[in-house]
């Protein structure tokens, strides 16, 4: 059995005599007892476990915070107890070093170096400052009173206090260095362009898709309310929405084709427009909009400002041609895409997210669909540019998506000419396992796992049995390849200038 001893006469022994001595002169009173709760309330993390679960109520970066904090925590806490307790075999002070009042009892029968509260209480603090600085600074006094507790209570010597935080900040920086810190957000930025003023909407013909997930039967007499000279053409179950977008698109005198409803209906409707040379108005309506939201029409306030002065922008837009059927006669669609196209089982994660989001926020709602979806599914094999990928997920996005990971939500620059291309693969050992805890650290941006590029052309072939191809929401089966290309510029859309 390895016996500890003490090091009384080493310089550091001394030090934290001579330190003690000055702690055991502080007269008793109150603090006694504060000092060893506080001390206490740290035993085994619970203090910093009980914060973190306060602080992940609150969505976003406060929530992420915690969560860094916890991790941080749990690799303090593992080095410190599992290598360098190990390590470094120290005695703990003796009840002749402070009084018998102020000494905690039961005493700790591990190595006194280094201090695992200290390094818990430094980790967790810093842990979560680097994701909210502000955060970091009211949990301060919190990690430094644990830190003094652990000597004011003689369950350590101050050395081993601040080899601990020394600690304790170290593994806080060091999963950061794998935890980047997400970039910042672009400004947004766009194109302006001239187009045809629009006030009371005359001369604007706009295309209502009933099946919309938001669509009431009063949604057509208020888009007639705020444009009482527009056309207002309705899209009933069963009717070919296509047919009725071109048709509603050469109304006469059409200077401007509106489009309510998702992202399917707007693709569509784009498609139109550029064939037309008009400028498209998107109006905040259907299941999912995203094209509405970065086109800053997120309101139908918004809308209704900019067709009225004539406020427009120009967007790339996405060429999608998939072949589908027999290799040697295939069937050739071809697709305008203005979002994104995913192969894989991305189109489920995006539907239980977006499902989620509304009770527990976007990063919670992300995590939670991740480890739905992923938990039991199974990749696909596929051919990328040529090269051979088992793969969870092929995405590309129309243009750069934020934030760089599996939940790519807003897009601040519509014309940038390029295609966000992600691939999460399964080429990797344990990458099932490797996804999951990806997910669960914030880490899918920086995973192994994880192949994040930019590309005006991108080619995809199905590696045997033809899959399945999601184009702004809407499917597309027995699809065995599908080429990508970007038409810079193509489309005018009403945007404000606030």
């Amino acid at each position: 059995m390895r016996r500890i001893r003490p090091r009384g006469r080493s310089r550091i022994s001394r030090l934290d005599r001579y330190l003690l001595r000055h702690v055991s002169n502080l007269p008793g009173g109150n603090h006694d007892v504060f000092f060893r709760r506080l001390s206490a309330s740290a035993n085994q993390g619970k203090l910093w476990m009980g914060t973190a679960a306060v602080l992940a109520l609150f969505p976003g970066k406060t929530r992420m915070a915690a969560l860094h904090g916890l991790i941080a925590q749990g690799v303090a806490s593992a080095v410190t107890n599992l290598v360098f307790k190990t390590l470094l075999p120290r005695a703990r002070p003796l009840p002749e070093h402070l009084p018998v009042f102020r000494f905690v009892h039961p005493q700790p029968t591990s190595s006194s170096m280094p201090s695992g509260h200290s390094a818990s209480a430094v980790a967790f603090a810093v842990g979560a400052g680097l994701v909210r600085p502000a955060l970091g600074a009211a949990l301060a006094p919190a990690a430094l009173g644990v830190a003094y507790s652990r000597v004011h209570t003689g369950a350590h010597w101050p050395s081993d206090v601040l080899f601990g935080s020394a600690l304790g900040a170290g593994a806080a920086l060091v999963t950061r260095r794998w935890w980047p810190v997400r970039p910042p957000m672009p400004q947004t930025r766009r194109a302006w362009t001239s187009a045809p003023a629009l006030p009371n909407g005359e001369g604007l013909s706009i295309v209502v898709n009933t099946l919309g997930g938001s669509f009431k039967e009063e949604t057509a007499a208020a888009l007639q309310e705020v444009f009482p000279m527009a056309h207002i053409n309705k899209v009933q179950p069963g009717e070919d929405l296509v047919h009725r977008i071109n048709a509603t698109a050469d109304h006469p005198g059409t200077r401007a084709l509106g489009v309510w409803g998702g992202d399917g209906t707007v693709g569509a409707a784009a498609a139109a427009a550029v064939d037309r040379s008009i400028p498209l108005l998107v109006l905040p309506g259907g299941t999912l909009n995203h094209f509405a939201r970065d086109a800053g029409t997120g309101s139908l306030k918004e809308a209704v400002e900019a067709a009225s002065k004539g406020e427009a922008a120009l967007a790339d837009v996405g060429v999608v041609t998939a072949k589908r059927g027999l290799a040697g006669n295939p069937e050739v669609s071809d697709l305008v895409m203005l979002n994104t196209s995913s192969v894989g089982l991305y189109p489920n994660l995006v539907r239980r997210r977006e499902r989620l989001q509304p009770a527990l926020g976007k990063r919670l709602a992300g995590v939670v669909a991740m480890f739905w979806t992923f938990g039991a599914g199974t990749p696909v094999t596929l051919s990328v540019d040529g090269v051979r990928h088992k793969v969870w997920i092929a995405y590309l996005g129309r243009g750069r998506h934020y934030p760089r990971d599996h939940a790519p939500l807003i897009r601040p620059v519509m014309d940038d000419g390029v295609l966000d291309v992600r691939l999460i693969t399964a080429d990797e050992s344990f990458a099932r396992l490797r996804l999951l805890w990806s997910v669960l650290t914030g880490t899918v941006a920086s995973s192994g796992i994880t192949h994040l590029r930019e590309a005006t052309e991108v080619r995809i072939d199905a590696d045997g049995a033809p899959m399945v191809l999601a184009v702004d929401g809407e499917a597309l089966a027995g699809v065995r390849s599908v080429a990508y290309t970007v038409w810079p510029r193509a489309l005018s859309y009403y945007s404000p200038r606030h």
